[in-house]
């Protein structure tokens, strides 16, 4: 790891993901978890104070990140729900098939390497009657939006930690074990092949 991704980086992401439009994002998803929560792509913790003590029991975080772990345990000490913070991707998480009753997913999905073993493995771990919720920046539906997307990621992904300004999210979230719920996109502010941001729930397919 260069001194960039270990010391510059982190705080950028940090600093990118905790603007008031990306954080309001984040309120209306995070505080529908209910029981034992896995985040994936837990970062620095920034969804952590979005959780309902009434309604969670624990949560697992995991993140490859070593690097942001600091600040996700101090974040985790201000909330009074248990939280486990693990340096490893979603493949890397030795759970038992159908542990959780909620997983949380947001402004993750779009660096994740490999994403439909990731969304996968999400499947095999979330119980039958447990909820995938998600908000992530992915594919605009405007022709021109998209081309600029598809220009700019492999400028992109290398200052932006492997992000992908152009995934089609509700189509990898189906592709990988999922039936969508509920569903929700807009533009966010700023620039718009950045911006736009899609919301929601999925349950495990049969």
């Amino acid at each position: 790891m260069n001194p960039y991704e270990r010391y510059v980086l982190p705080k950028m992401i940090d600093m990118a993901c905790s603007t008031g439009n990306v954080m309001k994002a984040r309120a209306s998803i995070v505080p529908q978890s209910v029981g034992e929560v896995l985040e994936i792509g837990l970062g620095s913790g920034l969804n952590l104070a979005f959780y309902d003590a009434d309604k969670v029991s624990t949560i697992i975080g995991v993140d490859p990140a070593a690097q942001m772990q600091t600040l996700a345990r101090e974040r985790a000490a201000d909330i009074s729900i248990p939280v486990e913070v693990l340096a490893v991707d979603v493949q890397g998480i030795a759970a038992e098939t159908d542990r959780f009753d909620t997983i949380v997913m947001t402004f993750t999905l779009c660096s994740i390497k490999d994403p439909l073993p990731a969304l996968k493995e999400m499947a095999r771990v979330l119980k039958p009657n447990g909820r995938l919720l998600f908000c992530e920046h992915g594919l605009a539906p405007d022709p021109t939006v998209e081309r600029w997307q598809h220009r700019l990621t492999p400028f992109w992904k290398p200052m932006a930690g492997g992000c992908h300004l152009d995934r089609d999210i509700p189509a990898l979230i189906r592709a990988g074990g999922f039936v969508i719920d509920d569903l929700t996109a807009e533009y966010l502010p700023g620039p718009r092949p950045m911006t736009y941001v899609y919301s929601g729930s999925a349950h495990q397919a049969v």
